[in-house]
């Protein structure tokens, strides 16, 4: 049934029902559905279990983001090494150069060593694109020789306006990626990330994996109940691919993760897998190596919002929905190809994945690969998470 809109009061006799799936079965459910007095919508019988809530429970935890501040490439930089300085003469000092990929001259920078540094005086200045250059100098009166120790230093970009601070629970990142190539989508809401334009550069959204955030702290296992959503809209369609979901690492290409559930789009197979179909958009999952492609009927279209979201049971299970509509999985495994699926008939059971490898961590990515030497870009307007609070 599509979407109604009544202009006068909504009246039943028999009460409301809300109809659901059930995260086990893939079967639909129907709830009862009350008004509080407070006026607040209450849906019974959930228990924790429908994928489609319309409200939080207590035994799971919740976040959303949804990009106040912008990502940005992550908000500092760090490189090491093993150093010995040796023995130090009083009002002498030794430097030493430590790569640090992505510094730039004018970014704050800082050092530190593993070991007590016995009033030595240790300072790092960013001298050139990606070089940090440590300086130790002793001005103690006497010769000081420090044992071999790590040698660690970071850079902080500087900042120009209150409106460059980074999102505190995201970053980008990917090959030729900038934080000048993420811009606030003022129209949809959330941000445009787009690539710098060469062949295969990409811009790629990850939980800021450096800081203790939840996004990252907080483990989302298979084991945990995890389910995720995000929308996004892919703009042009001619020359990329996109990736979305829940993986080990952030790169887009299949063979990478031996367990993983997330949905992929590619415009060929250059630098990628060979889908059977260019037009489709697909679900990944792949349980301790071996790979499973459904080929959802959704041609993907150029401007277009799509809301994804991924539902792992309790049995460890996936199932999968798109713009509210829920999909089968395919069983039928196979590194490239793919396997046509159906959207779930009403009242349908849904085909779901088989159970995912026990006890994996995964982490969510976003992103997009330019295929050819022209920039390509993706919308993000919102992501969501949430998992049981018990194992």
């Amino acid at each position: 049934m599509a979407n109604s809109t009544f202009s006068g009061p909504v009246r039943s006799e028999g009460g409301f029902q809300h109809l659901a799936t059930n995260n086990t079965t893939g079967n639909q459910l129907t709830n009862k559905v009350n008004i509080e007095t407070n006026g607040q919508l209450v849906i019974e019988g959930t228990n924790g279990n429908n994928v489609n809530r319309s409200a939080t429970t207590p035994d799971r935890y919740y976040l959303n983001e949804y990009y106040e501040t912008l990502p940005k490439l992550q908000g500092f930089l760090t490189g090491s090494e093993t150093k010995d300085f040796g023995s130090i003469g009083d009002g002498n000092e030794l430097i030493e150069d430590v790569a640090v990929l992505g510094a730039a001259l004018g970014d704050f920078a800082m050092a530190s060593l593993s070991v007590d540094t016995v009033d030595l005086t240790l300072t790092a200045t960013v001298t050139a694109a990606n070089v940090v250059t440590v300086s130790l100098g002793n001005f103690t009166g006497g010769a000081i020789d420090l044992a071999s120790a790590t040698l660690t230093v970071r850079t902080i970009p500087k900042l120009q306006s209150f409106g460059s601070i980074a999102n505190s629970n995201f970053e980008v990142l990917g090959t030729n990626m900038t934080s000048a190539l993420v811009t606030r989508n003022a129209t949809a809401g959330g941000f445009i990330m787009t690539t710098a334009g060469a062949d295969q550069d990409q811009s790629i959204l990850a939980p800021n994996l450096a800081n203790p955030i939840a996004w990252s702290d907080t483990l989302w296992g298979t084991e945990n109940q995890v389910e995720w959503e995000c929308s996004i809209n892919p703009n042009a369609i001619d020359n990329q691919k996109f990736w979305a979901g829940l993986k080990l690492t952030n790169d887009q290409l299949i063979a990478t993760d031996a367990d993983q559930a997330y949905f992929k789009f590619q415009t060929d197979a250059t630098n990628s897998e060979a889908f059977t179909d260019f037009t489709l958009l697909h679900f990944v999952h792949s349980v301790g190596g071996t790979d499973f492609i459904s080929a959802l009927p959704i041609t993907v279209a150029a401007n277009t919002i799509y809301h994804l979201k991924i539902v792992i049971n309790s049995e460890r299970k996936a199932t999968i929905f798109v713009d509210g509509v829920q999909y089968d999985i395919t069983t039928t495994a196979g590194s490239t190809g793919g396997t046509a699926v159906s959207a779930v008939a009403e009242g349908s059971a849904a085909v779901l994945s088989g159970a995912l490898t026990d006890n994996v961590d995964f982490i969510p990515y976003v992103g997009i690969e330019a295929g050819a030497a022209a920039a390509e870009a993706i919308d993000v307007h919102w992501q969501a998470i949430n998992r049981t609070i018990f194992e």
